[in-house]
């Protein structure tokens, strides 16, 4: 049977969690799912309904789900639809997965409140596929850098070495351990620290550096964060 966007398979999930809170619960989300069908004119012709399962919970362990798979194929249902994103999956690889499957089976998936929209056709679709997988390998390097890093800092600090950024108004000694004053940084500081007593707001005082064509490490101007941080550390 061909796909149709007029028919639908509704999906429900409950967790332990919303069996106690009827606002999330099975009929709160079958109502929902039901005035939306009745406002878009779509024939749901299947419900199925997992209870008792999480949002990172994996298909293969939703038999809801995987029968809401089966029913779309059966009916030539073109949506998939539940009553928030979250009902599909709180974790994003789980949720990239139940979309593709679904637009495997023919089906887009589509959400009562919006937030998920069908796609448009397959091109739309194979670049949410795209997308999807670009999005959680970011994802994916991003911990594996931070991972790296935590890694690296600690074989520093076994070894002896400084760890962590040098203050504005220092640099690192000979030693390549401690800290001695940078005394160009240090006359800026002490303009800083100047111009507030004068009453200048952090604002005036960004402008009155950057007047006098004072500059940070990175030979940009100096921004309000880095006035404050030095006034915050004059004051402690």
């Amino acid at each position: 049977m061909p796909s149709s966007v007029a028919r639908a398979v509704a999906y429900i999930r409950v967790s332990e969690e919303d069996e106690r809170n009827a606002a999330n619960g099975a009929g709160a989300q079958r109502d929902a799912i039901e005035a939306w069908a009745s406002r878009r004119r779509v024939q749901v012709a299947s419900w199925q309904v997992d209870r008792g399962v999480g949002g990172a919970v994996p298909i293969a362990e939703r038999p809801g789900l995987v029968a809401a798979y089966a029913a779309v194929r059966e009916h030539g249902a073109g949506v998939l639809v539940a009553a928030t994103a979250e009902r599909f999956a709180h974790d994003s690889l789980v949720a990239w997965l139940i979309e593709r499957a679904a637009l495997t089976e023919g089906a887009a998936i589509h959400t009562v409140d919006g937030t998920v929209r069908p796609r448009a056709d397959e091109a739309a679709a194979e670049a949410s596929w795209t997308r999807g997988a670009l999005d959680l390998a970011g994802a994916y390097v991003r911990v594996l850098n931070r991972a790296r890093t935590r890694e690296a800092l600690a074989a520093k600090k076994s070894r002896g070495e400084r760890v962590g950024a040098v203050p504005y108004g220092f640099r690192l000694a000979a030693d390549g351990l401690h800290l001695e004053a940078c005394s160009a940084e240090q006359e800026v500081i002490d303009t800083v620290r100047g111009l507030a007593a004068e009453g200048l707001s952090q604002r005036g005082i960004v402008a009155s550096l950057a007047a006098r064509g004072v500059v940070g490490r990175t030979g940009s101007p100096l921004q309000q964060t880095q006035v404050a941080r030095m006034l915050l550390r004059a004051a402690s």
